[in-house]
């Protein structure tokens, strides 16, 4: 005897398939078509007042994650003596201080260029692109087990935060997941 199991699956998937897709063509007017047809060819049509905001929310959110894993990952490890020659787990704590500092210096960077679109956040972390860009070469240095580039992380993360609460935005360490850091 043959199986109609999976030809009803396939006839009812079809079905709500063809529902859904009427369903969803018949709905609204010309008008609604031009205007989303309109926002997807103009994205930039946000005022200047929410660029601004998105700006702030998208700083914060840059460099909460910047440190919350310099913290967790490069910070904290270190602090630990994580990082000696002969410490338990120290391939471990020097391959995930490497990959959070390149996180980390990714995040700072965006978050440079968030600031960018806010007035008193652009003048407040202007001065600390010099600081942020050190930063690029610091990975490397975290991998081969050199602790002194989790002070420089901490110290650069600590001025971004000092610049953003300057301008009125407070950051705060937000860790980001494994998945994130390793960038899948």
């Amino acid at each position: 005897m043959v199986s109609t199991a999976p030809l009803r699956r396939s006839a009812v998937a079809l079905a709500l398939s063809g529902a859904l897709l009427a369903g969803g063509t018949g709905c609204g007017s010309d008008d609604s078509a031009q205007a989303a047809a309109t926002h997807a060819a103009a994205p930039s049509a946000t005022s200047s007042v929410e660029q601004q905001k998105l700006a702030k929310t998208r700083f914060v959110a840059n460099a909460g994650l910047a440190a919350g894993a310099a913290y967790q990952w490069i910070v904290k490890p270190f602090r630990n003596g994580k990082f000696k020659k002969g410490a338990n787990g120290r391939t471990v704590a020097v391959v995930k201080a490497g990959l959070a500092g390149t996180f980390a210096y990714n995040r700072l960077k965006a978050a440079l260029n968030n600031a960018k679109g806010d007035p008193h956040l652009a003048k407040a972390v202007a001065p600390l692109t010099a600081g942020v860009a050190s930063l690029k070469s610091l990975p490397s240095k975290l991998r081969k087990g050199d602790g002194s580039a989790a002070g420089t992380f901490d110290d650069v993360i600590n001025s971004v935060k000092d610049a953003g609460k300057s301008a009125g935005v407070d950051v705060k360490d937000k860790v980001p997941s494994t998945g994130q850091l390793s960038g899948s």
